[in-house]
């Protein structure tokens, strides 16, 4: 039994719920996800499907909202953004103590790694689709596909400071002065917002399966919301190393060359949008200062036990991440 699914309940949920399954299932847990937890369901004939339930223990409710997330995936099913079909949504948490959702399990991989992406052929390629698919997701009427009212949309950059420093005060586990830093200049100088768009939150190779040159499904929503492109994209570029340079948090696959440079990057999305970029470097120092206090709230739960006991994570590296975030963070910030 999978730590997380009730084996029987979720037999019998799917089963009612789902066409076309044929149980029993079989369950495995995949590595990497650091919220909520996603599982392969796995039926008798081998028909897969995604289980998203939130973590096991010390659940935020805004920050682990798995009818958010289901919407979210479903209303952009009728767009061009590469998403998993949404198969069902379960509010009973009777069935495995936990709200949770299914979804279609999408064919690919995803490129954690330099040594998965080095079997990427065309990474020049997939590059130019990961700044196409980020186009077409700032492209979608937020209100055209029922999620005009996901967020407030406008000051998203200030609200987004107020409401992760209130987290970082709550979950820190130790001080940080670099955090405070950051906070306190990004707070003084917010560049004006261009546009109001759905903004993913986290997107990143780490988060997309793909295939060849292409993106097949773009994940984990959780934190997705009507907000700033520019968020989006500066939290893209900290993830996109170039070759040779390592990540402040966990790995970078691109540093094994052959994809795009950080600044042909820019350039396409430039291209794409139209958007002014003079302003990346802020975005980049905001995107590295909520990540750090993100990883640390990730980080306080590990210690907490929220993610039970064979999560195989080195639980230190990640207090060690927060820091070279924090550092990163103050590099791009406004200077005083």
């Amino acid at each position: 039994m999978a730590e997380g699914i009730d084996d029987q309940k979720v037999h019998e949920w799917l089963i009612a719920n789902v066409q076309d399954l044929q149980g029993p299932f079989t369950y495995e847990r995949v590595a990497g996800g650091r919220s909520n937890l996603t599982f392969v369901a796995t039926d008798a004939v081998g028909r897969k499907l995604i289980v998203r339930r939130p973590p096991l223990s010390h659940v935020i409710e805004k920050a682990h909202d798995m009818a958010r997330e289901y919407r979210v995936i479903a209303a952009l099913g009728s767009t061009p953004v590469p998403v998993p079909i949404a198969r069902g949504l379960c509010l009973d948490r009777t069935v495995t103590g936990a709200d949770f959702y299914v979804m279609d399990f999408v064919d690919g991989f995803v490129p954690h790694t330099e040594a998965e992406a080095a079997s990427i052929d065309d990474r020049r390629g997939l590059s130019r689709n990961v700044i196409d698919v980020l186009g077409d997701l700032h492209d979608v009427e937020p209100r055209q596909v029922g999620l005009g009212d996901l967020g407030r949309g406008t000051d998203y950059v200030s609200r987004q400071l107020h409401r992760w420093q209130q987290a970082w005060e709550l979950m820190k586990q130790r001080d940080l002065p670099a955090m405070d830093e950051v906070h306190r200049r990004l707070s003084a100088i917010v560049p004006p917002q261009q546009r109001i768009v759905i903004a993913h939150g986290d997107y990143r190779l780490g988060n997309m399966m793909v295939d060849a040159d292409r993106i097949t499904g773009l994940l984990d929503w959780e934190l997705c919301t009507l907000g700033d492109p520019l968020a989006d994209l500066g939290y893209l570029i900290n993830n996109w190393a170039d070759e040779g340079e390592h990540a402040e948090w966990s790995s970078a696959p691109t540093a094994i060359g052959g994809f795009a440079s950080r600044t042909e990057m820019l350039d396409w999305y430039g291209d794409r949008t139209g958007l002014d970029l003079d302003d990346i470097s802020y975005y980049r120092s905001f995107a590295y200062w909520r990540m750090g206090c993100i990883v640390e709230g990730v980080y306080a739960r590990f210690l907490q036990g929220a993610y039970g006991t064979d999560h195989g994570e080195n639980v230190s590296s990640f207090a060690e991440a927060v820091v070279r975030m924090s550092e990163a963070a103050l590099e791009h910030a406004p200077t005083p």
